[in-house]
């Protein structure tokens, strides 16, 4: 078996790929895509559309964090399930990975974007609203639960960056109580703390800056 991952440590999707692979303690070669030479163009010539992370097992390619997990969930059924075998449960853990990615994800990346110029900057009222109604949604869902469906799942794997990075970028009210918790119990998941501890030296590149003690 000869896994290999293009990424980058400090992307969002690129950790939630990275916490299914140390869930399940499967080995994989990385490849960091930096902009350095021979992966730029191994890379370029491998997935033209540029967007990590993209997973290579022998003449297989696998793209997007989602897809890399479901194959993963395929091709090595012993490991850890990250998603249930029960249909119904599966289906709420794909719903819940969507709605990470969707709704935390995306609004969180358009702060990102207005903060490097990328789009037009209002303060961000737009994506600070999306968020909190996305924080406010959480909140109720986590009453009561460890994690977002029953156990530990893609959903979660979904969740950690997201909200460690919208948290960053807009802060989870201290009124959502049990997202906050729900938060902390993930970025201290041993596959996830991994992961965020591999993106740490790249943490002076979050334009909207890294706050301390919010891990």
């Amino acid at each position: 078996m000869s896994l290999k991952l293009y990424y980058h440590p400090f992307s969002s999707y690129c950790h939630k790929a990275e916490t299914a692979l140390y869930e399940k303690g499967l080995e994989y070669e990385t490849k960091l895509i930096d902009g350095s030479e021979p992966v730029q163009s191994e890379f370029a010539s491998l997935w033209p559309i540029g967007r990590f992370p993209v997973l290579v097992d022998g003449d297989r390619t696998v793209f997007e964090a989602t897809g890399i997990i479901e194959y993963l969930e395929a091709r090595f059924p012993d490991t850890s399930r990250l998603i249930p075998a029960d249909p119904l449960e599966a289906a709420e853990v794909r719903m819940w990975d969507r709605f990470f990615d969707n709704y935390v994800g995306y609004p969180q990346g358009r702060l990102v974007f207005a903060a490097l110029g990328r789009e037009v900057d209002d303060g961000g009222a737009r994506w600070k609203t999306a968020l909190d109604t996305a924080y406010e949604i959480l909140d109720r869902r986590m009453e009561g639960r460890e994690w977002a469906v029953n156990t530990f799942s893609m959903a979660d794997c979904a969740a950690a960056p997201h909200l460690l990075y919208a948290d960053w970028s807009h802060a989870i009210g201290e009124q959502f109580s049990n997202l906050k918790a729900y938060r902390q119990r993930l970025i201290t998941r041993p596959s996830y703390a991994r992961a965020l501890d591999e993106a740490r030296p790249y943490r002076h590149y979050f334009p909207l800056g890294a706050p301390e003690g919010r891990d």
